[in-house]
């Protein structure tokens, strides 16, 4: 499950590859357009810019816009930057102790096998495909 964060930040690289190419989109316009608080929208574009997934100008004119092709940027990338970056112990699904590969309990194959399931399809699946027919004919180009 998408935090909201994660799926403000999604549906703002649909909106950018419908534009890519042509033109910047400003913060205010992505936040209505997404239905985000302007604020809130604006810290999530930001942290986009610093991790390289967007680029932004100041200024009159200015705005934001997918630092690579829609084709090239998968939902994964996107979805990662709001990911939690703290260390987490993984905990046993059937008790109280951390989870052990090498001394696995009757659900930990099941369950590994649900959480890689569960992400690939956001390591395949690229900005571009949700944009669809939507995107911008400069994004279609290169």
């Amino acid at each position: 499950m998408l935090s909201r964060t994660a799926d403000y930040a999604v549906r703002a690289a649909v909106l950018l590859a419908r534009h890519h190419g042509e033109r910047l989109v400003g913060a205010d316009e992505i936040a209505s357009v997404v239905g985000a608080p302007r604020n809130y929208m604006a810290k999530t574009l930001n942290a986009l810019v610093r991790r390289g997934v967007l680029t932004s100008m100041r200024g009159p004119g200015g705005g934001f816009a997918l630092a690579v092709s829609p084709d090239a940027l998968s939902v994964a990338t996107v979805i990662d930057v709001f990911a939690d970056t703290r260390p987490v112990v993984a905990r046993c699904l059937l008790e109280d102790r951390p989870c052990d590969p090498d001394a696995p309990c009757s659900a930990h194959r099941r369950w590994m096998t649900i959480t890689r399931i569960a992400r690939d399809p956001l390591l395949t699946t690229t900005i571009g495909d949700l944009c669809g027919p939507h995107c911008s004919s400069a994004s279609n180009q290169g």
